[in-house]
């Protein structure tokens, strides 16, 4: 498992010294601040271990040198939002996005383990796709890049479908490992993934569930425009339907709750998955849930300013205009992020007063490469700590809810059904987590329905697993 990343000169000597180095050109990343190193592909079991130490790759609330990224706890439970930004991902011009909202009893714990492990696969399969000479990964989809000028086309193509494969195994690879997973249990519990690698230009984007992203742009008179670039993988949608009822899953609403529609297994109501593909949740995969990412390639243009990724929680009482415009007016963009956080709660306050919030996480994405100074940074409250990875990977990831930087964890959500998305979006639905809190006397809910991702009832065979 792996790709070359980047960690400190000092554990690379200790570790590696006696290793050759092998990567090629284009999977070269900057080590140490100061030069560029070359590690063997073999060294990521080690590297896999000490993610938490890579200093351009930030999973907690704080700032990189091109986004800002911020998690905030919902009032249901623990917090099963994870999130992530990886810069020299594959190259220095390379940068890893992703969200990942859990559901279920061990949700949190799913979005963690997919969060570290997805882009260490994806990694591995575009270096085996460079080693083998299929194609060029080097940035920029120029007519220089890649080959003459009459082969531009072809080239295109030929990335296109590279990045597509690399995207779709990484996603099956890392669904097979859940489910081998010795000390996880992901029967009834998953995760969402939306994640995109911008590299140069281009921007390559895999994703399931209902985690969303859209691109900040400005039309042609420089107005701010929200473009969707990801679908919201419902079992409503037709396509998605069609394929749980043809392999026996049942998809239909509640009578307390006909907005959401849900995957039911054919035998027993349980256990009401409220999307049509996920990580995890293998009570369903035999009934038509899956793990098989949609994947897409934008050309970014320079008219294109910024990219927000954010799980359900922002997504069911914010629009994407209400989002982009969120993050242009934000006071720095350093603070962009936690802004949009702070709007989605006030939403929840407001339109869902019997309701308890859910969980958010929020990645936004500065196309220009730009961000604010470090002094206008700490004045909006973070603390230079936060830029830093936590080298022990439990104080600020704690489960117990009490650090004051909210770390990964979920719950439900809801949208009303009245609420109609306009600007062609398709409708949100209500999500959670199956970890219901026990009813507590501030918890009224929204008609007696708790409107989590997936209900509380497991099904009856859950120890028979197949």
């Amino acid at each position: 498992m792996g790709g070359c990343v980047s960690t400190s000169s000092q554990s690379t000597r200790s570790s590696n010294s006696n290793r050759e180095a092998v990567t090629p050109p284009c999977l070269g990343i900057q080590f140490s601040g100061r030069k560029r190193t070359k590690k063997t592909f073999s060294d990521h079991a080690y590297t896999l271990q000490n993610l938490h130490t890579l200093p351009n790759r930030i999973f907690t609330n704080g700032k990189s040198q091109t986004s800002c990224i911020f998690t905030q706890q919902g009032r249901k439970g623990i917090n099963q939002d994870a999130m992530l930004v990886w810069e020299d991902f594959m190259s220095d011009d390379a940068i890893f996005c992703g969200v990942f909202d859990g559901h279920g009893p061990h949700g949190h714990l799913v979005a963690r383990k997919v969060r570290d492990a997805l882009p260490m696969k994806l990694l591995s399969f575009l270096y085996s796709y460079q080693g083998s000479s299929k194609t060029c990964f080097k940035g920029n989809l120029k007519k220089s890049d890649c080959g003459d000028t009459e082969k531009d086309g072809l080239d295109e193509e030929k990335l296109n479908l590279s990045w597509r494969d690399a995207f779709l195994k990484s996603y099956k690879a890392m669904d097979k490992e859940l489910r081998s997973h010795p000390n996880l249990d992901c029967f009834c519990s998953g995760s969402t993934a939306v994640t995109l690698v911008k590299q140069g230009s281009n921007l390559f984007m895999g994703y399931i569930g209902d985690s969303r992203a859209i691109l900040g742009s400005k039309d042609s008179n420089d107005s701010m425009v929200a473009i969707q670039l990801t679908v919201d993988l419902k079992p409503d949608l037709p396509r998605e339907a069609e394929r749980i009822k043809r392999c026996k899953g049942r998809v239909f609403a509640l009578h307390d709750e006909p907005e959401v529609s849900r995957v039911w297994l054919p035998f027993d109501d349980a256990p009401g998955l409220a999307m049509a593909r996920a990580f995890g949740d293998f009570c369903l995969k035999e009934y038509g849930v899956i793990s098989i990412p949609e994947f897409s390639h934008r050309i970014l243009t320079d008219r294109d300013q910024f990219i927000v990724l954010a799980s359900d929680g922002v997504w069911d009482v914010l629009s994407n205009e209400e989002v982009v415009e969120i993050v242009s007016s934000a006071p720095t963009r350093a603070s962009a992020a936690r802004t949009v956080v702070d709007s989605a709660a006030r939403e929840w306050k407001l339109k869902y007063p019997t309701s308890k919030m859910d969980d958010c996480a929020v990645v936004c994405l500065f196309l220009d490469g730009k961000m604010d100074s470090e002094s206008d940074y700490e004045e909006q409250g973070f603390s230079s700590a936060t830029l830093q990875s936590n080298h022990s990977g439990n104080a600020v990831e704690s489960d117990d809810g009490q650090k004051s930087e909210p770390s990964l964890q979920r719950n439900f959500t809801v949208r009303s059904s009245d609420e109609s998305d306009t600007h062609g979006r398709l409708p949100v639905e209500i999500e959670g987590n199956e970890e219901t809190v026990a009813a507590e006397e501030n918890w009224l809910g929204l008609e007696g329905v708790t409107r989590v991702n997936s209900l509380v009832q497991l099904p009856r065979f859950s120890e028979e697993r197949p």
